[in-house]
């Protein structure tokens, strides 16, 4: 079964495919995404990464977790699933 992984403290130049390539020492990558801001465009500094064992996840995170990449040491943990989150509170007025 396929494992997600979040990586963070990516450089904000890191492309899907860098990513891509930064696990693929440690098995076979799924998907890489490297997570844009979508009014800038430019990477967040972080992403997921789905390894095709649990296996090969558990080797990602042994081999990359702090280990640094353009200057900065990457966290490398098991994805935790996404939480809802409740809309905007918009603020309101006192009138």
């Amino acid at each position: 079964m396929a494992k997600k992984l979040y990586c963070g403290n990516l450089s904000y130049s890191v492309t899907d495919e860098d990513l891509r390539q930064l696990f693929a020492p440690f098995g076979t990558v799924s998907s890489a995404q490297v997570i844009m801001d979508r009014d800038t465009g430019r990477a967040k500094g972080f992403g997921f990464v789905e390894m095709s064992t649990d296996e090969e996840a558990q080797a990602a995170i042994a081999g990359l977790n702090g280990k640094e990449n353009s200057g900065r040491a990457l966290t490398v943990n098991e994805a935790k699933p996404k939480t809802e989150r409740r809309g905007g509170g918009g603020g309101g007025s006192r009138w």
